[in-house]
């Protein structure tokens, strides 16, 4: 008997088209961890299915979100403002369940899920791979997303990630067109999944194999849920 159900899928129109959620849901569920994709995949990423698979059984349902442009089989993201469009849209369904959810997302996801958190009422952000910066292009900073997320973040990050690895990631002040943020030891905390790239995978030369990867992954957001009041 498992301590979850998997695989209930529910369809919601917003004002960017109808979007797709997979819930894998807790049996006694303290909080809701809704996860999007980024600009070039779904949800079948390996993060995504690491956390849908191991989170539920520890009190933490997991709502899987496709957006509008996925579910209408379209292959490239429209812009930011039109992602954040089809977020607010899958809100009502996310907040249902009358339990704290958590916003995040993997790469331009996560930068949804910064950027609504606050307008939201999200408990918290969880960002898979911030995409920090365009690649090899590290003066096109996005931290003022990151920072002005106005929850507790957790940023899980590849340690070889080209948009971004852990150390490029700002400490002290940080000024973006919209203001100076803040950085401080709380602003976000940071789970480094060594050697692993944007979509966490692992070389096979690495000293760690890729489901030792993905285990640092689960276990960091795990410690991470159980810390949030």
């Amino acid at each position: 008997m498992t301590d979850h159900v998997t695989e209930i899928i529910e369809t919601i129109d917003t004002d960017a088209g109808t979007a797709r959620v997979t819930w894998h849901r807790a049996r006694k569920a303290r909080l809701v961890l809704a996860v999007s994709h980024g600009a070039g995949g779904g949800i079948e990423a390996r993060d995504l299915r690491a956390l849908a698979a191991e989170l539920p059984a520890h009190g933490v349902s997991v709502a899987l979100v496709e957006q509008p442009w996925r579910v209408a089989g379209k292959k490239v993201a429209p812009a930011p403002k039109t992602l954040d469009v089809g977020w607010r849209g899958v809100w009502p369904l996310l907040v249902k369940p009358g339990l704290p959810v958590i916003a995040g997302g993997r790469s331009a996801g996560a930068r949804v899920a910064c950027r609504t958190a606050t307008e939201l009422g999200a408990h918290a952000v969880l960002a898979l791979s911030f995409p920090l910066h365009p690649p090899g292009r590290p003066e096109k900073s996005r931290a003022g997303e990151l920072l002005g997320a106005g929850v507790p973040t957790l940023v899980v990050q590849g340690g070889n990630d080209p948009f971004g690895r852990p150390e490029e990631f700002p400490e002290g002040s940080y000024e973006s067109p919209e203001g100076v943020y803040e950085s401080s030891e709380d602003a976000y905390e940071m789970v480094e999944v060594p050697y692993g790239d944007h979509g966490f995978a692992v070389p096979k030369r690495a000293p760690l194999d890729q489901d030792q990867a993905l285990k640092i992954i689960t276990d960091g957001v795990l410690k991470w849920t159980s810390s949030l009041g």
